[in-house]
C-alpha cells in the first residue's frame, strides 16, 4: 500500500536548534554556578524532552534544583527560540515536493514550542498536525503519539512513515508499526540507527525513497 501520511521529528531531523538549546540552557545553569555546556554536550544528551534532559545534567546530586532550571529555560529559550536555529539542506524543497502527502511534526519538544519554532523558520504551513512531549499521554519512544497523529489525520499503520535522526523516533515507529526512516546528518551517529528500515544521508534522497 501506497504511504499517505510522513511524520518528521523536529530537532536533529528538519531544524538544527541545537545552538539556541545549549544557550538557553547555559543561561539558566549559570544562575546555579553549574559549568556551561558546549553544543555538542547538549547534542548528546537531547531527544528525551526539556525534563530529562535537565535531569541528566544535572545528576542525583543536583536533582532538587529541577524545576527551579527547567522554569529559566523554558522562559529564556520561549523568548530565544530562532536566533541560531535553522533547517536542514533541502528541508523546504522536500516539504514541498511532498504536498500530496499528509504531513505530521512528532516532537519531544513541548507543542507550543514546537509550533512556534516552525513558525518563526516559515515551516508551519507545510504540515498538517504538530505534536508535542505534551500532546498525548506518553511521549516518543512510546508509540502513543504516533498513534495520536494516525487517529486525527485517518491514517492506518500501513500508510504512514517516520523520519528521525535517534533511535526514539525508530523505537516509536516500530512499535506503532509504521515504516522508520532515520537521517544520518542529525544529532545521532549512524551506529545508533541501524534499526530503521532505511537510512538516508540528506532529506532530499526522502523522495525517492517513497
Amino acid at each position: 500500500m501506497p504511504i499517505k501520511l510522513i511524520l518528521f521529528d523536529l530537532d536533529g531531523t528538519l531544524v538544527d536548534s541545537s545552538k539556541d538549546i545549549t544557550t538557553a540552557l547555559n543561561y539558566a545553569l549559570n544562575q546555579y554556578g553549574i559549568k556551561e555546556l558546549s553544543v555538542q554536550d547538549t547534542i548528546k544528551m537531547v531527544g528525551e524532552g526539556t525534563t530529562r534532559l535537565i535531569e541528566k545534567i544535572l545528576g542525583d546530586e543536583k536533582l532538587h534544583m529541577r524545576n527551579e532550571i527547567i522554569k529559566m529555560f523554558i522562559e529564556y529559550y520561549s523568548e530565544h527560540l530562532a536566533d541560531y536555529s535553522r533547517e536542514y539542506p533541502y528541508v523546504r524543497e522536500t516539504l514541498e515536493q511532498l504536498s500530496g502527502y499528509k504531513k505530521a511534526v512528532i516532537s519531544n519538544k513541548r507543542e507550543s514550542l514546537s509550533v512556534e519554532l516552525l513558525e518563526k523558520l516559515d515551516l508551519l504551513k507545510y504540515f498538517n498536525l504538530v505534536a508535542g512531549s505534551d500532546t498525548a499521554s506518553a511521549k516518543k519512544p512510546s508509540p502513543v503519539p504516533i498513534f495520536y497523529i494516525m487517529e486525527k489525520l485517518e491514517t492506518k499503520p500501513y500508510e504512514s512513515m517516520i523520519v528521525g535522526d535517534s533511535s526514539f523516533d525508530i523505537e516509536a515507529g516500530k512499535k506503532a508499526g509504521i515504516k522508520t526512516v532515520a537521517v544520518t546528518y542529525g544529532y545521532r551517529e549512524r551506529q545508533y540507527l541501524q534499526d530503521a528500515d532505511h537510512m538516508i544521508d540528506s532529506l532530499k534522497d526522502l523522495t525517492s525513497l517513497i
